[in-house]
């Protein structure tokens, strides 16, 4: 493909030769002649006098780098962009495979894809273009939109209702019970029954090994245009807002709310019924206990504003010293007194 023409469907400025021929793409220090890559990071910017691509998307050309430019205000979103070019998923051929087994009750949309050992159950609805991977199970009375994608092993349980576009990687389970059970007097515990169901709005990606609990009542929600790492529990009754990160192993408890555009940044921890509001970062590692509110970056568990946690693991990494000093001057004090 023409640089030219990757320029045109980017609608990025080209500052260089419209006719180099791009065969593919490639990252800064792996990229060879004939290959385009991307600047997003001014850290790696020394990275760009070494790299053989043929072509650089950037925000401005860099002066004294002799290679083509594609000029974007946002070099890592065109860079995705580009894979889309290069890297067309191969889809299954339509229709149902023979091994699959497909309730005579469901309702299945034009154009969908069922794979190998999948199972759609009594009542499910699933709307147009669906990819259905082998083992994946839709349970009864689901419902799920159009241009759905569940990969090997997914599961969307009963009841469920997951909206259009959404994609579900291996393994990934929508609507399982939520951890609900009462303690007996005898200590014992009792089940409390999981009436309520899951809603994944559209245009949500869940990754592989994660989990979204059913509510006992109520629902657990998922809002539009989330993104769900790999191995995320979010518990029963959670509510999830529009345009959030979830990354890996990332545990969110019962009935906890996060408003939009949030990022949990890996192996972050929040406990049950708290309420974070919009635009929430927490870095790795925290552990949540209190409500947060709108624009917050938290970081440490408990987790407290970031810079005063910056601050506090500064002193922390000084303690021996700080308590030798102390120490010290403990010591010469006790020796004042003996003195006096």
């Amino acid at each position: 493909m023409k640089l030219g023409d990757i320029a045109s469907v980017l609608q990025c400025r080209l500052d260089g030769d419209p006719d180099v021929e791009i065969s593919g793409v490639a990252g800064l220090q792996d990229a060879g002649p004939g290959e385009l890559t991307f600047l997003s990071n001014p850290r790696y910017a020394p990275l760009v006098t070494q790299t053989r691509a043929s072509a650089l998307i950037a925000d401005r050309p860099i002066d004294g780098v002799r290679m083509a430019f594609l000029v974007s205000a946002n070099p890592y979103l065109d860079f995705a962009r580009t894979l889309d070019l290069f890297h067309v998923s191969q889809r299954r051929p339509e229709g149902v495979h023979p091994t699959a087994v497909v309730a005579d009750s469901c309702r299945i949309g034009a154009g969908a894809r069922v794979g190998p050992y999948a199972v759609v159950e009594d009542d499910a609805v699933i709307g147009r273009n669906a990819e259905i991977g082998p083992h994946v199970v839709i349970e009864r009375g689901a419902h799920i939109g159009n241009d759905f994608v569940a990969h090997a092993g997914a599961m969307v349980c009963h009841g469920s209702e997951v909206g259009d576009r959404v994609v579900l990687h291996h393994r990934v389970i929508v609507g399982s019970d939520g951890f609900g059970f009462a303690r007996r007097a005898d200590g014992t515990h009792r089940k409390i029954p999981q009436t309520g169901k899951v809603v994944i709005e559209d245009d949500v990606e869940i990754q592989a090994g994660s989990c979204v609990d059913r509510a006992a009542v109520g629902e657990t929600r998922i809002g539009r245009g989330t993104v769900i790492d790999n191995l995320v529990q979010i518990g029963h009754a959670a509510k999830v807002g529009e345009n959030t990160i979830l990354c890996a192993q990332v545990g969110i408890a019962g009935s906890t709310t996060l408003g939009d555009n949030c990022v949990l940044a890996g192996q972050v921890g929040i406990i049950n019924h708290l309420r974070l509001g919009d635009r929430v970062l927490v870095t790795a590692q925290s552990g949540v206990g209190r409500d947060i509110p709108d624009g917050s970056k938290v970081s440490g568990s408990p987790a407290v504003d970031n810079r005063r946690w910056l601050r506090a693991t500064a002193v922390h990494a000084r303690l021996p010293e700080i308590d030798r000093e102390v120490r010290r001057l403990r010591k010469r004090l006790d020796e004042l007194d003996e003195g006096s």
